[in-house]
């Protein structure tokens, strides 16, 4: 039994004799609270069962009660990054990275050589790669909206430990922002193009949902996350080998769906290199921030309270508008939406008025804010909010940032962060197999309503 909750240890006393006036009330009393702590244990008992099969884990980023995918709580240092192949790669406090090789050093002259080895391979991939177009990116009206919630009970086990509330009233400028996550097709071109390595490639490995994984990458693997015993850390996955080695993402079957195993680092270096910057007030593609996101989101207007970016049913009578777990996680995923890990980036109806699809669902989206779950309540509209300054936290260590909309391994029975004002968090430099990329840019608004960039 938790802490503070019905303990029979806590309340044990010896009851009144049933001569006493108060005997048969005394030890009526005593076996109500013993009926009453038996039906709490059996209740969390159900709850740990219906997360894991065996025992409860902690959800996505929250220390506390309820279970999750876990994936919040992922990280290089989680998975042994600092003893695995490949130390962190430099990179700057504003996501900013160099499009270069970081080698494991044997020798000056070995990573010499290795360094052209890899030029010359990325300058012959870049000339013989087909022109790919990034995802066209449509206009968001700016607006006044109320952004998080002050409803617990939506969302007991993520309310306080994810900081979906208080609410707040906040003001958002108009953006453009990506129709679609960026593809895995569109991530190769920019691979090709430039020669940049993710960092699960240069770390050599990233984490895979344990179903998703290759026979190879099963066989091999040795480490499990020790509270999201589903999360392998799976060496050779990256985002050419989504679900570990023998998998490929450019095949027919992957290369629309979205990009994965790529951290915040990663992100940022793809949407300023998919969107150069321009004159006349055209800004180089970034991550949106998550007021810009959830701005994004809730669709037209943006001041409509709803859940989900369409309304308030998960499942209207249209049929399934997102790409998340049915079924009993982790064990058995029915795939009633059509799909049991990622889905094209196309796939599904828009979510929305401002026809983006999958918003929510299919694979979580960085956002450029700083984590943090203390927001400041003000009786004053906040204008274009973004999150804290980088946390003064211990020496080197890394921080986390905030993402959005949930993915394919969500569902609502432990995971429910597909919802508009939900919310998570990773390192910026962890990359797994259900976190992708949407992009944004600052510009001015389009001539016509139908304009896309």
């Amino acid at each position: 039994l938790r802490p503070g909750r019905y303990s029979l240890a806590a309340r044990r006393s010896t009851p009144a004799v049933l001569s006493s006036p108060f005997g048969a009330m005394a030890l009526l009393r005593c076996l109500l609270l013993a009926l009453v702590a038996l039906a709490a244990a059996a209740e969390e008992a159900a709850a740990a069962s219906s997360c894991s099969g065996e025992a409860s884990v902690g959800g996505d980023g929250a220390g506390g009660e309820g279970c999750g995918c876990g994936s919040g709580a992922l990280s290089r240092e989680a998975g042994g990054g600092s003893g695995r192949e490949g130390a962190r790669p430099g990179g700057s406090a504003d996501g900013s990275n160099a499009a270069a090789s970081s080698h494991s050093s044997e020798g000056a002259a070995d990573a010499a050589e290795a360094d052209a080895d890899a030029t010359a391979a990325a300058e012959a991939e870049a000339d013989a790669a087909p022109t790919v177009e990034p995802a066209r990116l449509v206009w968001i009206p700016g607006g006044v909206f109320t952004m998080g919630h002050d409803n617990r009970s939506l969302s007991p086990s993520t309310f306080d430990p994810d900081g979906e509330g208080p609410s707040r009233r906040v003001s958002v400028s108009g953006l453009w922002v990506g129709k679609t996550e960026v593809s895995n097709r569109e991530w190769a071109a920019f691979a090709a193009a430039t020669g940049y390595e993710s960092e699960s490639e240069r770390f050599g490995w990233s984490f895979v949902f344990e179903p998703q994984m290759t026979a190879q990458a099963a066989a091999e693997a040795t480490q499990k996350v020790e509270v999201a015993p589903w999360w392998i850390a799976v060496n050779g996955a990256t985002w050419r080998q989504p679900h570990g080695p023998g998998s490929d993402a450019l095949t027919d079957e992957l290369r629309h769906h979205p990009v994965v195993h790529v951290s915040w680092n990663d992100a940022v270096a793809y949407c300023a290199w998919a969107y150069p910057a321009g004159g006349g007030g055209v800004g180089a593609g970034r991550l949106p921030t998550e007021a810009e996101w959830e701005l994004a989101a809730r669709g037209a207007p943006a001041d409509a309270e709803r859940s989900y970016p369409w309304g308030d049913e998960l499942e209207p009578a249209a049929g399934h508008r997102a790409n998340i777990w049915q079924g009993h996680f982790p064990t058995k995923n029915s795939a009633e939406d059509g799909w049991t890990f990622t889905s094209p980036v196309d796939s599904f109806e828009s979510q929305n008025e401002h026809g983006l699809h999958h918003v929510i669902g299919n694979v979580w989206e960085w956002t450029r804010d700083y984590w943090t779950t203390r927001h400041r309540r003000s009786k004053k509209v906040l204008k274009d909010p973004r999150g804290p300054g980088r946390p003064a936290g211990a020496q080197g260590a890394v921080p986390d940032r905030v993402k959005k909309g949930g993915s394919f391994l969500c569902h609502a029975s432990y995971c429910f962060r597909y919802r508009v004002t939900a919310r998570s968090q990773n390192t910026e430099d962890t990359g797994t197999s259900n976190l992708g990329i949407r992009c944004a840019r600052s510009a001015p608004p389009p001539a016509n309503e139908k304009e896309e960039l």
